[in-house]
């Protein structure tokens, strides 16, 4: 266990101790789920990171191993590390997005667009259906308290001030974000496929019945087997969904030790 020494609000350090904290937060909040939603205002976003950064900075200070400095390094260090505990969660939603913006393209509805109440940005209808699944299944995880608390623990693995390999935690974010359309590829990859054999099936149809308007039938039985489709692979959907919390820790995991210092790779 790590010795805890008492900790005082006046103690030598203290002062910047809190401002990487709350950069660390300000990294979090950036990106993450449900911290970065636009509909969130900001006042309350800062008073949450205020709030968070009193309740955490002791842990901080117990684990630090030196009274730390700001400098440009340290600043952008410390955002990079909150910025990789949330965008573990991100991940995850923006792969649901870009899913439903595949499935809107191959079902037909990609000119059905609706305002986003996250992002306050139009985006198609069943991404902006499946951004809004995936954030109420990671919140129903308790996703927002899983980051708090690996932000907690990344105060221990990675102290605040201390060096930090910035080029290799950016290296692992960006091959960690580059998973993003495979993930979402593997959401829509269902639906996706059986609207191509629906449209083979058409297809054939066409060829055996000439006399048929084939145009007035594909549009609709295209949308209604996609959404159809979709309605199946729900389940499958919030099943891979409910595995964040395991992959979460081995991202995190991978991330502490690329960017951590030298002495704990």
């Amino acid at each position: 266990m790590t010795d805890v020494r008492p900790f005082d609000l006046f103690a030598a350090g203290s002062g910047t101790v809190a401002v990487l904290v709350a950069l660390r937060l300000t990294g979090l909040m950036l990106i993450a789920p449900v911290f970065s939603a636009a509909t969130v205002p900001v006042k309350w976003r800062t008073s949450l990171l205020i709030v968070l950064t009193i309740v955490i900075q002791p842990i901080a200070y117990a684990n630090m191993h030196g009274v730390p400095q700001i400098t440009p390094a340290s600043a952008i260090g410390e955002l990079l590390v909150g910025f990789g505990i949330g965008l573990g969660a991100a991940l995850l939603v923006g792969a649901a997005e870009s899913a439903g913006d595949l499935l809107a393209i191959q079902i037909g509805l990609s000119g059905a667009s609706l305002l986003d109440p996250l992002t306050k940005q139009s985006s198609p209808v069943l991404a902006n259906f499946l951004s809004l699944f995936a954030v109420t299944i990671l919140l129903a995880l308790n996703v927002h308290l899983g980051m708090i608390e690996a932000l907690a623990a990344s105060l221990r693995a990675v102290p605040v001030g201390s060096a930090m390999d910035l080029h290799a935690g950016l290296a692992n974010l960006l091959s960690l974000a580059g998973t993003l359309f495979l993930v979402g590829l593997r959401f829509a990859a269902p639906v996706i496929g059986t609207v191509m054999v629906g449209n083979a099936a058409l297809a054939v149809l066409s060829r055996a019945t000439p006399q048929l308007n084939i145009l007035s039938v594909a549009f609709p039985l295209q949308i209604g087997l996609g959404l159809f489709a979709l309605g199946i692979a729900l389940p499958f959907i919030a099943s891979t969904l409910g595995n964040w919390p395991t992959q979460y820790d081995q991202q995190l995991t991978s991330f502490f030790t690329a960017i951590a210092p030298g002495g704990m790779h």
